[in-house]
């Protein structure tokens, strides 16, 4: 993790925003730097302060080494004397839960839109790896469960959820600028879309025109038509 800063001027002065910031390694050797807290603008004792607390947990810069678990209430083997740990199940919490059900839900959803179908020969991978299609399906799922912006997509919510399981991504799917690219990349098939979805829903449904009868919308070829014309 790091500090880094973002430039803006509003009334002719300049303004430094700061962030901490952790680099993700993704697929690809590829770095993906996610926010992870946002400062604001701080003056130099609280920058070398926080600073000085990220260095000190930094895992990067420290040394790892692999570690067996064993239940506290029995003892430990002889042959784990050195690198062995000794934990209380009963006191074990779950941290980072993520969402599985809604994210399957909705990825079935899109599935029976035939979106991915749709959007395959429209949307290809470009030549940096880029999945765009994924990121339209992560983009959709969001906006399906839990609508906001993408930088709230980008900061939380993807951490939160199970869609790169789902999809076999990793962080490096959301970065922000690819999620405002794929947006840009849907408006020329707008059109196009809206007929897919309406064969969709006429498909699905099995959707027709109607007619109305007596106040009531009903198929021609249902036999709810018969008995409202027999009924005059």
């Amino acid at each position: 993790m790091y500090l880094r800063f973002a430039r803006r001027w509003k009334d002719g002065k300049e303004h430094r925003c700061w962030s901490i910031v952790e680099s993700r390694r993704c697929a690809g050797g590829r770095v993906v730097q996610r926010p992870v807290l946002y400062l604001g603008e701080i003056n130099d004792n609280r920058h070398a302060a926080w600073c000085r607390l990220i260095e000190a947990f930094d895992e990067g810069s420290g040394r790892h080494r692999q570690l067996a678990l064993f239940p506290a209430e029995r003892p430990m083997p002889d042959q784990a004397e050195g690198f062995g740990v000794q934990v209380r199940l009963d006191a074990m919490e779950l941290h980072r839960p993520r969402q599985w059900g809604a994210c399957w839900l909705a990825c079935h959803l899109y599935e029976q839109l035939q979106l991915d179908r749709f959007f395959s020969p429209l949307l290809p991978d470009s030549r940096e790896g880029t999945c765009w299609r994924h990121i339209l399906r992560t983009l959709v799922c969001y906006q399906l469960i839990d609508p906001g912006s993408e930088w709230r997509l980008h900061r939380l919510w993807f951490e939160a959820s199970a869609m790169a399981d789902l999809l076999g991504e990793d962080y490096g799917l959301v970065e922000k600028n690819a999620l405002y690219r794929c947006l840009d990349k849907l408006l020329p098939h707008k059109t196009a879309l809206f007929a897919h979805l309406r064969a969709r829903w006429q498909d699905l449904f099995a959707a027709s025109v109607c007619r109305l009868i007596r106040g009531f919308a009903v198929r021609p070829d249902q036999h709810l038509f018969r008995i409202a014309a027999a009924g005059r």
